[in-house]
């Protein structure tokens, strides 16, 4: 089983991975299939079923769509362009794709929510049509956002592409347990391991310039989170935090009166800095998700100022050994808050992070897959439930926590010599068992928990 270390972290825009991100790469990917084809195109429509249509609005699904379908990307996604075009849009009542001519799309009829059954691939479906001069559909495809910026078609699904091994690579472990026993007898390191199957696939040149990029865009998303307050978008009149928790340590600092729980705040602030940040639709990392975008970055920010010893050129070292982590989630379980609850998204990212620090702090492998284990056991059973389909509340404290438990866990491991009672595979399978048992309503659908129990005003 392989999954890049650019598969699992992805730059992209708020404020969620699979609502966003997912439609906008569904789109443009559409518009590849439409331009391979011999069709004369004159219009384009959409349907959103499942979580994106129960929460679309709030996730900005269909915004995500509507801009997917203009041409944009969300690694190369520019803001202020993108109001300009949605304006554009609004206005002329068309689109204007790169290498396809103006096609007809009104949003107010051409975007349709679906409240009915889920389409039968994932919870996260959608429909995307061409159609002639006469309004007649002469191509359609659906695709499914599985969670992370994933996006398969119903085919690729159908056929297990998201299980697709590929070409073979030299450590193919698919389970904590094969991962170990690799590491035993080759004598290298969960990132080592890692290292090698991605210089296999053709990486070896890209790999550090594009570990840097990652965190040089995660650091950049904390830096803003904390230097920017108000109040963030979508009508919960939710109010920005991390800058003034941020802005109380800093003044604090020498004071010798802080009691040893503070770093516990330092660690909120990062993370809650990443989340409203995306909740703004600001430049996130997946990290395995948006959702939970907030914890890993949170966790490297708190070793790298706060854990004597710690340099940037370890990044690479937990950016992989985090990935190869969150590989095994996704391919054993799931990484979509759609399909299993907040677990697979805050567990998973928690679960990667304190194997991540686990590592850079000299941990074996043994220890980094108890570290994983003890931070994605304590998420077990959450549930997605946000207020007003929006990654606000209480998804942004959420993060802060997870980055919590993480350095917990990863301590804990530390001062063990990785063996422990309950290894991480099973862990996973229970993760999964769980979310298959989870009711729909509690996976990221906004019709239960928190979200029927709190205000939306």
């Amino acid at each position: 089983m392989f999954l890049s270390v650019f598969d699992m972290f992805k730059v992209g825009v708020g404020p969620s991975s699979s609502h966003t991100m997912g439609p906008m790469v569904a789109a443009a990917r559409f518009l590849d299939q439409m331009r391979a084809s011999p069709f004369d195109f004159h219009g384009l429509r959409a349907s959103l079923h499942g979580s994106l249509a129960f929460t679309g609005v709030g996730h900005a699904t269909d915004r995500a769509t509507i801009l997917g379908l203009a041409g944009f990307l969300p690694d190369t996604y520019d803001h202020e362009k993108a109001e300009r075009t949605l304006a554009g849009i609004k206005d002329t009542k068309t689109v204007s794709p790169s290498g396809l001519p103006e096609l007809h799309f009104d949003p107010s009829e051409d975007l349709k929510f679906d409240f009915g059954p889920n389409l039968p691939g994932h919870a996260n479906g959608m429909i995307l049509m061409a159609t002639d001069a006469q309004g007649d559909v002469i191509l359609q495809e659906t695709y499914y956002s599985i969670g992370g910026g994933f996006v398969m078609t119903e085919g690729e699904l159908a056929a297990g592409k998201a299980t697709d091994e590929g070409a073979p690579v030299p450590f193919p472990f698919k389970t904590a347990a094969e991962m170990l026993e690799m590491a035993k007898s080759s004598g290298k390191s969960i990132a080592d391991m890692k290292r090698a199957n991605e210089i296999s696939r053709g990486c070896s040149e890209s790999l550090k310039t594009g570990c840097a990029r990652l965190w040089d865009v995660m650091n950049n998303c904390i830096e803003r989170g904390l230097t920017t307050d108000g109040t963030l978008p979508g009508g919960l009149n939710v109010r920005r935090r991390a800058k003034g928790i941020h802005d109380a340590l800093q003044a604090e600092r020498g004071m010798n009166l802080n009691a040893p729980h503070t770093i516990n705040d330092w660690m909120s602030a990062y993370a809650m800095a990443v989340n409203e940040e995306n909740a703004a639709g600001g430049q996130v990392v997946t990290a395995p998700t948006n959702g939970a975008a907030g914890v890993l970055p949170a966790v490297i920010r708190y070793w790298l100022d706060h854990v004597p010893g710690a340099t940037t050129s370890k990044i690479e070292e937990f950016l992989l050994t985090a990935a190869a982590i969150g590989g095994l989630v996704k391919f054993n379980a799931s990484i979509s808050g759609a399909e299993a609850g907040c677990q697979a998204e805050v567990g998973s990212a928690s679960a990667m992070a304190a194997a991540g620090l686990c590592a850079v702090m000299g941990g074996t492998p043994e220890q980094v897959e108890n570290a994983a284990e003890i931070a994605l056991e304590h998420h077990l059973g959450m549930t997605c439930d946000p207020v007003k389909g929006l990654v606000q509340v209480p998804c942004i404290e959420r993060n802060g926590l997870g980055a919590i438990k993480a350095v917990s866990a990863a301590s804990l491991a530390l001062r063990g010599d990785g063996h422990h009672f309950v290894p991480l595979d099973a862990v996973i399978e229970t993760m999964r068992q769980t979310g298959q048992d989870m009711h729909e309503k509690y996976k990221e659908t906004s019709l239960g928990g928190l979200a029927v129990n709190v205000p939306n005003c």
